[in-house]
């Protein structure tokens, strides 16, 4: 009882991250109505979280800063450029060519490329049929819930290619998050990850410069919205997300992906009053009975 009640805990600690994930589409489309990039956002989001979790790791008693060797370190830089850097820049990148609709799908899929990698690579890693069926059954759910009865895609291939290739970075970071969190805290990874996120995305400012200025940060809108997105979204939610892989598992874990575009829509719905359809409740239906077959053992 007390281990189902754990498991219980650990799921719903990934749901709420998912939702404050799915939540942050609003608070981005305001950021980027006042005239920030996307790679501002990004940068501005990972340099509060990194500042702020400093001290809460001398807090809570973190008292390793280094990793044991220079491979290690190159974990976390990967983790860093996979979770962080290469990751936002493509998936944002990708909507300037292609719909939101095959970005969604594309991204979104990405715990089928995780289960994937995970069966090629670690011998130990084995997924039942009942597993492999709910995989597929969330991600068609999934489908179901951004196409909202609308089975029209239009192909563009290099948008297509840059989202395909922000679903394989956040794969590959469940991929080395699972080899991370074996070796070393959950608060020095994370913190890790921030770093290297913004160490990586500096040759970006090199092609791309400029920042923007001072009185724009301090508008009401931009000031909240970034702390939004900075201390919940970035801080906490990739600290609890990196806990929650720790407990149940990468691949379980990911499957939780499948849950976001369900979360974009309750809180555009929310905010923006946007309408729910029959096809919203169907695919949310098929995500979540999914997800209940992912986290069976049995064949």
């Amino acid at each position: 009882m007390k281990s189902s009640n754990k498991s219980l805990g650990y799921h719903l600690v990934a749901f709420l991250v998912i939702a404050v994930w799915g939540s942050t589409f609003v608070f981005t489309k305001m950021l980027l109505q006042n005239g920030l990039s996307p790679a501002h956002i990004f940068t501005l989001r990972f340099i509060v979280a990194y500042v702020l979790l400093l001290p809460c790791s001398r807090w809570l008693g973190e008292k390793t800063w280094m990793t044991k060797s220079w491979r290690d370190e190159l974990l976390m830089v990967l983790l860093g450029l996979t979770g962080g850097s290469m990751y936002f820049l493509t998936e944002n990148a990708a909507m300037l060519y292609t719909t939101a609709t095959n970005t969604s799908l594309i991204v979104c899929a990405c715990p089928l490329f995780a289960m994937l990698l995970f069966a090629l690579t670690d011998r130990h890693e084995h997924f039942s049929r009942v597993q492999v069926a709910g995989s597929l059954m969330a991600c068609a759910g999934m489908a179901v819930v951004v196409l909202n009865g609308h089975f029209v895609l239009h192909l563009s291939p290099l948008g297509d290619l840059l989202a395909f290739s922000a679903c394989l970075c956040w794969a590959v970071y469940s991929l080395l998050m699972k080899s991370a969190v074996r070796r070393y805290s959950i608060l020095l990874v994370t913190r890790k990850v921030f770093f290297y996120g913004l160490l990586t995305m500096l040759p970006y400012y090199l092609i791309v410069p400029g920042f923007p200025a001072v009185d724009v940060l301090l508008r009401p809108q931009v000031l909240y919205n970034l702390l939004f997105l900075s201390v919940i979204a970035s801080m906490l939610c990739f600290l609890l997300w990196n806990w929650v892989m720790s407990k149940l598992g990468v691949v379980i874990a990911t499957n939780w992906v499948y849950f976001n575009p369900i979360t974009t829509i309750i809180f555009a719905a929310w905010l923006l009053h946007e309408p729910i359809t029959l096809w919203f409740l169907l695919g949310t239906v098929l995500i979540l009975w999914g997800m209940y077959l992912c986290d069976r053992k049995k064949i």
